[in-house]
């Protein structure tokens, strides 16, 4: 190398210094790169061929092909089934060129966090929008009204109508809070700036059945992101017609057997991946102590497949809406 620093050669033959430090034989001479020819070591705990069969198959199956390992192993867990850690399914399907972005939707990006109370149960916050569902016919939509539980994720109530009004989403709560049974104790409820959610006619209403309303903030998009990520879920499901809907009673239709399926068969990543409807019962617990019962076995039956514990099956807490508005309250108070 002409008295060249090894850093330097490495540099202008573009490698990395332990490259070329690994092609230097004892006696100083450079010699070929080994390591195509080396044999590939087997990890002691690695998965077998049959093994990786068995969970390309799983995967292949009806119920489960269109869903992402994310889903696929709480649902074998519900089964009493563990065949292997969710980031081996996603290794395995990586390994044999399965793992592929699939359908409309864009990379997954990171959410902001949410502001302002804190709900430790179900039916103590609120969240809803409205949004647009296309027709069939070019300029022609509908609006879908909904109202989710921030807690659990259930979908509390939802309408389709011809219009935007604040009256006909004062009906709404009312028939919200009667299905609920919280006529008496009425959640905090958190929307946007959208001109039916600040109406007189809903703003009257619910003060005068003393609920508490709570509103993003000014020119912040992202402030309401359990209603926006549920019409999310709902535009992108597979059934969603692309080109529309044919009429009025089709969306409502459609609305019928989507509200079913989310809220008692959807596996929602927010909450464990227990269904909303589990959740806000309050029986998401035990279904996620026999998940946990599940790995234990499979821990006691493969130990040294684990370096720690199991897969956290715990429940998910307490969930907030705009803690940084709470904490701005708390610094004004003092300042004061």
């Amino acid at each position: 190398m002409g008295g060249a620093s090894r850093y330097q050669a490495a540099d202008i033959i573009d490698v990395s210094e332990r490259t070329l430090k690994r092609w230097r034989s004892e006696c100083g001479t450079v010699v070929e790169d080994q390591r195509p020819q080396a044999a590939q070591g087997r990890q002691p705990h690695q998965l077998t061929h049959e093994e990786e069969q068995t969970i390309l198959n799983t995967c292949h199956r009806p119920e489960y092909q269109s869903l992402p390992p994310s889903q696929i192993v709480p649902l074998l867990a519900d089964n009493g089934v563990y065949l292997a850690s969710e980031s081996s399914f996603y290794r395995v399907l990586k390994k044999h060129h399965q793992q592929h972005h699939r359908g409309r939707t864009k990379a997954r990006r990171t959410v902001p966090a949410p502001t302002s109370f804190t709900a430790t149960g179900p039916n103590q916050i609120w969240s809803w929008d409205i949004s647009y569902c296309a027709s069939v016919v070019r300029g022609q939509h509908w609006y879908l009204y909904l109202i989710i539980d921030i807690y659990s994720r259930k979908i509390i109530a939802w309408e389709v109508h011809e219009t935007e009004s604040g009256d006909l989403a004062k009906q709404l709560m009312e028939r919200a809070l009667l299905r609920e049974k919280c006529w008496r104790q009425p959640p905090v409820l958190h929307s946007d700036n959208g001109a039916p959610m600040t109406s007189y006619t809903l703003k009257a209403r619910l003060t005068e059945l003393g609920m508490l309303m709570s509103y993003s903030r000014p020119r912040v998009s992202n402030d309401n992101p359990y209603s926006e990520a549920l019409f999310r879920t709902v535009k992108y499901c597979p059934a969603w017609p692309t080109k529309g809907f044919a009429s009025l009673s089709a969306v409502r239709e459609w609305m019928l057997v989507f509200e079913r399926a989310y809220n008692e068969q959807h596996l929602h990543s927010g909450i464990q991946y227990v269904t909303p409807a589990d959740r806000h019962r309050g029986v998401d617990r035990k279904r996620l102590e026999r998940r946990k019962a599940v790995y234990e076995s499979a821990k006691r039956r493969y130990p040294k497949r684990w370096s720690g514990s199991t897969r956290n099956w715990e429940v998910t807490g307490s969930v907030s809406l705009n803690p940084g508005k709470v904490q701005e309250i708390e610094r004004n108070k003092k300042a004061a």
